[in-house]
């Protein structure tokens, strides 16, 4: 799909349009029969999922994405450094916030260097950034993809030219740790010599202030974490009801981690044409919705350890809170 401004062209490309419903229905239908319930955090991110997520990056209690953001501030001329025909791939790119920080780094007349890649499964998310973006920066080369950059490693361009690799929001985190090393092995082996993988990672801290994160006084974490049930709904044809469910999210000690679920506050049956058979659902189990895990400095070195990544930079916060770190291949 090709869109123009007054100032230049871009494009968006799907590649989860020919993704098979079969291989979705048979993800969550696998999910749902193991003894641990559980549901595919990609889920989360249907257009409703993408708008409740913006305003939880705006809560008092949710630090990571304005503690992030106030590193990118501080760093980016040195992030960016040298731009001359740069590509820069920001996976999972959500709003538009963080790489417009990079991009103010960037003189306008260099822009017209410069492509910019923003990789989503949110279609909604992808149209707002890109118009945005469109309009604010005259000459930037944008090719939008929606994608799901956790299967899709092979349609990542930039075949000339450096490419920074921006993957922001510690949404490493979500993955287990074996899938996170498993991924950045991925990546590595896609990249460049010279090519740059900027990794956000939320840091161990007060555990009073990991629970306030993600149990906020507003309720919009609670209602995001619902939603997901919503998107199944969409995708599946199931009967799930939000009101059925009690959001729990608390801190795991030992795996280090943020955990998200979904408790049934009654016996239910949930039904699908597209299923096998029901899905039986008694009160007090939950639905395990997401992990969110958190990074020590051993990690890091971890990380460049196993992937043979070289760590050029890390940046942090006062309180060490949120850590970006600038790996190099």
């Amino acid at each position: 799909m090709m869109n123009s401004t007054s100032n230049q062209e871009y494009s968006i490309q799907d590649f989860l349009v020919s993704e098979s419903k079969a291989d979705l229905i048979e993800d969550i239908y696998q999910g749902l029969s193991k003894s641990q319930k559980q549901l595919s955090s990609r889920f989360f991110y249907n257009d409703e999922g993408s708008a409740l997520f913006e305003e939880i990056t705006k809560l008092p209690e949710y630090y990571p994405t304005r503690t992030e953001i106030q590193i990118i501030q501080k760093n980016a001329g040195t992030i960016i450094g040298e731009f001359e025909h740069t590509n820069i791939i920001e996976l999972g790119s959500g709003d538009s916030s963080k790489i417009s920080i990079l991009l103010d780094a960037i003189p306008p007349y260099k822009l017209s260097n410069v492509s910019y890649i923003p990789v989503d499964v949110s279609e909604a998310a992808i149209f707002k950034s890109v118009d945005l973006l469109a309009y604010n920066y005259p000459g930037l080369k944008i090719k939008g993809l929606r994608a799901d950059f956790m299967k899709h490693f092979n349609i990542l361009p930039g075949e000339k030219g450096k490419r920074l690799i921006c993957f922001f929001g510690s949404t490493i985190g979500n993955l287990t740790r074996k899938q996170a090393n498993e991924f950045l092995l991925k990546l590595i082996n896609i990249m460049h010599p010279g090519d740059q993988l900027l990794l956000g990672l939320d840091m161990v801290k007060d555990e009073n202030v990991l629970h306030n994160a993600y149990n906020d006084k507003q309720g919009i974490t609670a209602l995001f974490n619902k939603n997901i049930l919503n998107a199944i709904n969409e995708t599946v044809e199931t009967n799930f009801n939000t009101h059925d469910f009690e959001h729990h999210a608390f801190y795991n000690k030992k795996e280090a981690r943020i955990e998200m679920h979904l408790i049934a506050l009654k016996n239910l049956v949930i039904k699908s044409n597209n299923f096998p058979k029901d899905i039986l659902i008694t009160k007090g189990e939950t639905l395990h919705t997401e992990n969110s895990h958190k990074f020590t400095t051993s990690d890091i070195q971890y990380f460049a350890t196993i992937t043979g990544f070289r760590i050029k930079s890390i940046y942090t916060d006062k309180n060490q809170w949120f850590s970006l770190i600038l790996f190099e291949k």
